[in-house]
């Protein structure tokens, strides 16, 4: 092929391709714009689309408080006197000198029991000293004139009849001693006719009306109990003494109050005085006695309470929830939301643990939210929305693992 031809077809084919680029040209813009025209909304629509607000979770702030607060126990009330009243002689029962529920003084007639026979028998029993003491005096002088008369006239009187006049008087002393005896008895006796409140308090029921025959054997008449102050009596567990103990309780004062059956806190403060000296087999525990002030008559001897106690300057920790903490391998922590709504891990030493609450030794400070509900969902340096809890419940849930 010459020169000349093969220049021809070269020139030929560049032609060809140029016409070819040209057409292809309005196609592939077509193609352009409609994938803009079909792209564009979609991405306006991202733009526009809102983002998921920030997760909310629960949060309690940590307290300044103490966990050596109150412990109850369930105690009875016991007046610290009481006196069952009841007949020391037989006879029929006289008026009463009472109202039930009045407050008594100490020797106080509440009961009288007909003086009558009594006052006879009294009468009586003097009569029979008097002449007691008349043989006596008699026996008295018949031994000095014997004595005399032997002293005059040694064989005028003999010596069996001396020994037996001293015999006379030392009979005649024993029956004065009798009858001065008899009459104390009698003298008791009618006594025993005035029924007599042997302390200050308040009497009760009367158990038998006037116009009874009542003795002995008749049982209690009515009761007088002194209820200010009262005793109120518990028990303690060994271990429960034992941690007291250990805590260093024996050397803070301890207040005593009492829950009535309402739900309401008496209003007066008392104090514990006693610990048995003995443990009971049966229960392993000791008795505790507090005294507690009972001005307005609220607590009755034998009433079921609740014993509150607690001690006077107990020291204070930060404390949490146990639903918040949390545990790893690593160790304990808590999750805390600052101040600009972050997720922060907090790295903690427990303290001393009471009932929900656990305190803080260290890496907490007062008053610094943690996270009580919605831990599993969270991450430290997520963005949450924190909502106090309300609810004592919600403290109650366990805290989940990261």
């Amino acid at each position: 092929m010459s020169p000349t031809t093969e220049e021809s077809t070269a020139t030929r084919l560049e032609l060809l391709v140029s016409v070819r680029q040209r057409r292809a040209f309005p196609l592939l813009a077509a193609v352009a714009l409609v994938s803009c025209l079909c792209n564009g909304p979609a991405r306006a629509a991202d733009a526009t689309k809102p983002t998921s607000p920030p997760l909310a979770v629960l949060v309690q702030p940590a307290e300044l408080q103490s966990l050596d607060r109150r412990q109850e126990f369930i105690g009875r009330v016991k007046a610290m006197e009481k006196v069952e009243l009841r007949a020391r002689v037989e006879g029929f029962l006289g008026p009463r000198a009472f109202n039930e529920g009045d407050n008594v003084k100490q020797g106080q007639v509440l009961f009288t029991i007909d003086r009558a026979p009594f006052e006879a028998t009294l009468a009586q029993r003097q009569a029979q000293l008097a002449g007691a003491k008349a043989n006596l005096e008699f026996a008295k002088q018949q031994l000095q004139r014997a004595r005399e008369l032997s002293q005059q006239n040694s064989s005028a009187i003999s010596k069996a009849q001396i020994d037996e006049r001293i015999a006379d008087e030392a009979k005649a002393q024993a029956a004065v001693m009798d009858a001065e005896a008899a009459v104390t008895e009698a003298t008791i006796n009618l006594s025993y006719t005035e029924i007599k409140s042997p302390i200050d308090g308040r009497v009760g029921l009367a158990a038998v009306s006037p116009g009874n025959l009542v003795s002995p054997a008749t049982g209690v008449l009515t009761a007088v109990v002194a209820e200010n102050p009262v005793q109120i009596l518990f028990p303690v567990t060994q271990r429960e003494l034992l941690e007291y103990r250990k805590t260093g309780g024996a050397d803070r004062k301890l207040t005593v109050q009492v829950m009535l059956a309402d739900g309401s806190i008496y209003d007066e403060i008392g104090r514990i005085d006693f610990l048995d000296v003995q443990v009971n087999p049966n229960t392993d525990g000791q008795t505790v006695r507090a005294l507690l002030p009972n001005k307005d008559m609220a607590l009755t001897d034998g009433q079921t309470v609740r014993v509150l106690i607690e001690q006077q300057a107990p020291a204070k920790a930060v404390t949490v929830p146990k639903a918040a903490v949390a545990i790893d391998k690593s160790g304990p922590y808590v999750f805390v939301v600052n101040e600009k709504n972050m997720v922060e891990q907090r790295r903690i030493k427990l303290g001393k643990q009471k009932g929900s609450l656990v305190a803080i030794d260290d890496g907490l400070a007062a008053n610094e939210l943690v996270i009580v509900e919605g831990q599993q969902k969270v991450r430290p340096g997520m963005e949450v929305t924190a909502q106090l809890s309300t609810s004592p419940a919600s403290s109650q849930q366990g805290a989940g693992q990261p």
